[in-house]
């Protein structure tokens, strides 16, 4: 009876490492994503000076800054992706210490409010970048991604990291929702 467990311990050992391999790569690669989404926006920030009017001879500027602290979506967008690529390395530091199923629980269940975050960070993000690159005719706004070509395309590269971010954590709760799902119904 010993041996048999043993062997059976020694079978889902096997079973689980790549399991835990795959976890660990969604996680850390969910990690850089949402880092570099975080970096992209947080530092993105493009002046451009433009005349507005001549006076004589004489041209008088003025400088336009476009900033993301400017758009609350993208505070909210920088601050969702800090947060999830904090949490995502805090377990993965955390990981040796994490190994009890109670725990196993929790950090699925954090997964998921993370994946929340960041989608809704991006979605955010990009609603307001559709706005900043077409404008809206009727309620006469107009794009900006014309002038601030350089701050849409760093825009729109974390807008992809993000996205991305979030693709991997949606696969990482799917993943994880699996695997604890097969070791509750191999306890029965």
């Amino acid at each position: 009876m010993a041996t048999e467990n043993g062997k059976q311990a020694e079978a889902e050992s096997r079973q689980s490492q790549p399991k835990s391999r795959l976890l660990l790569s969604l996680r850390l690669a969910a990690v850089l994503a949402t880092a570099t989404a975080t970096v992209v926006m947080a530092l993105n920030k493009q002046s451009i000076r433009i005349t507005v009017a001549v006076v004589g001879t004489s041209p008088i500027l003025q400088t336009f800054t476009a900033a993301f602290q400017q758009t609350p979506a993208f505070v909210y967008f920088v601050i969702a992706n800090a947060i999830a690529s904090l949490y995502n390395l805090l377990v993965l530091l955390l990981r040796p210490f994490l190994r009890a199923k109670p725990h196993d629980i929790l950090v699925h269940l954090l997964d998921e409010v993370i994946f929340a975050l960041v989608a809704t960070g991006a979605a955010a993000a990009a609603s307001m970048a559709e706005l900043g690159k077409n404008g809206n005719e009727h309620a006469r706004w107009n794009p900006i991604c014309d002038r601030f070509e350089a701050f849409c395309i760093r825009g729109g590269l974390a807008l992809m990291a993000s996205f991305a971010g979030a693709l991997l954590l949606l696969l990482m709760n799917a993943f994880s929702t699996f695997t604890l799902h097969k070791s509750v119904l191999s306890q029965d």
